[in-house]
């Protein structure tokens, strides 16, 4: 064991990574290089030979094509376009009613995405313009659409929750109950931003809307019933027991095909799309996953996870300055990294040091979820901002993105912090369903 190699090996890759070279090109690079001058070429190569196998074959890893293909299938074919007017019928007579019924619709939205750029391209192209044409400011209502899309990552199902548990090696089930709660607690914490804005500053916000239910608002809600239902019975399948995560994908997908076909909405360019969009993107995630899974290999062959554990246990920081620690390195890497590059280039080097500390796996896994997104809506690389300016260009520029997900990035850190003071605000539905 020679835990300098592993030191340079890290530095090397901060330097790749900063010159924008591929996260996954990046890790492959670095660990192959590492352990072949701790153990030599042919182990090498050999690691570098097994490893796409070994991670790619693994039984859990079959759910994120299948959740992915669920998303793309109900954001092709339409089946989640109801979910914003349907809840503008219920919460517009709230303060700021169209932009928290936009924070419920990305809601809403991630239950059958599981990716927040798709919840964020998907609400963005319905609410910004209404939000818009009824006098809210443009930064406002992008900023809230873009902090909203986070959502999409948080409650299940999460592909980054999926890929977590996987390398975690703990419940992805587990992971995913905790995710409710945080994304309860987002969702809630969004709501109350936007109402107290437009109490603040009602010049931001138009006046709240009493008008009665028109007909066409109680056929929206009857629209969203039926995804509303697969939703239920996916995650009431999974979390019962009656079919795991990995299962309640294939499920999801199936369900979500047949719900397109019977309302008429399934046509030849809809699953077309979804299944290219799905192969591409499972793609791409998986190649970092394997460049992951070799830089976790490099780590424990050169003894650096070991010696940091070690290092952490002997400096005696305590629960609370290593959470500190660990929060201001996600917070530093979401202002350049896309999520999945930034857990997997992360965890090799985590999870020894939390599991010498005896912090749950499951409760990190919902905390580092959130960190991550947190990163989706940070300058200078805050994805989903970007993802905002593209589908609303017209209405609001890059800067008054920026400027509108300050507030909600405020409340984001404030959950942080409750989180990590009070672990059972994620940890109470995974322990109640055990």
């Amino acid at each position: 064991m020679n835990p300098e190699v592993g030191f340079v090996g890290i530095g090397v890759l901060i330097v790749l990574l900063l010159l924008r070279v591929p996260v996954a090109m990046a890790l492959i690079a670095v660990s192959f290089g590492g352990i072949t001058a701790l153990l030599g070429v042919t182990p090498a190569f050999g690691i570098l030979s097994n490893t796409p196998y070994s991670f790619v074959a693994s039984w859990t890893m079959s759910a994120v094509p299948m959740f992915l293909l669920m998303g793309f299938v109900a954001f092709h074919s339409g089946l989640t376009g109801g979910l914003f007017a349907a809840a503008k019928v219920v919460l517009r007579r709230l303060p700021g009613g169209l932009a928290v019924s936009s924070i419920f619709a990305c809601s809403g939205f991630a239950a059958v995405s599981g990716s927040s750029l798709a919840c964020a391209a998907a609400m963005g192209r319905i609410a910004i313009p209404e939000m818009v044409a009824a006098g809210y400011r443009p930064s406002i209502a992008a900023g809230s659409i873009a902090a909203g899309g986070t959502i999409g990552a948080l409650i299940p199902p999460s592909i980054l929750m999926i890929i977590y548990g996987v390398f975690a090696e703990t419940s992805v089930t587990q992971v995913f109950i905790g995710g409710i709660g945080i994304g309860v607690v987002t969702a809630i914490g969004y709501c109350l931003v936007i109402i107290g804005i437009s109490l603040v500053r009602p010049d931001l916000v138009p006046s709240r809307d009493t008008s009665p239910v028109s007909a066409e608002g109680r056929a929206a809600i009857l629209q969203v019933i039926p995804i509303t239902v697969l939703v239920l019975l996916i995650f009431g399948g999974m979390f019962s027991g009656l079919f795991t995560a990995t299962e309640a994908g294939a499920v999801g997908a199936l369900g979500t095909i047949l719900l397109a076909a019977v309302t008429g909405r399934l046509t030849r360019w809809n699953i077309t799309h979804s299944l290219i969009d799905t192969v591409t993107s499972t793609g791409a995630l998986f190649i970092i996953g394997v460049g992951a899974a070799m830089f976790t290999r490099f780590l424990g062959i050169s003894g650096l996870s070991h010696f940091l554990s070690s290092f952490v246990a002997g400096a005696d920081l305590g629960y609370f300055k290593l959470m500190l620690i660990i929060v201001l390195i996600y917070l530093a890497l979401g202002t350049f990294m896309e999520p999945f590059g930034a857990m997997l280039t992360t965890l090799p080097i985590f999870l020894p040091i939390l599991r010498a500390e005896g912090i749950s796996l499951v409760w990190f896994g919902v905390v580092v979820v959130k960190m991550l997104e947190i990163g989706m809506i940070t300058p200078p690389v805050g994805m989903n901002v970007f993802v905002i300016k593209n589908v609303a260009g017209k209405y609001v520029s890059i800067a008054q993105v920026f400027a509108g997900v300050l507030p909600f990035i405020i409340m984001d850190l404030f959950v942080i912090a409750l989180v990590i003071a009070v672990p059972s605000v994620v940890m109470f539905l995974p322990d109640l369903l055990k």
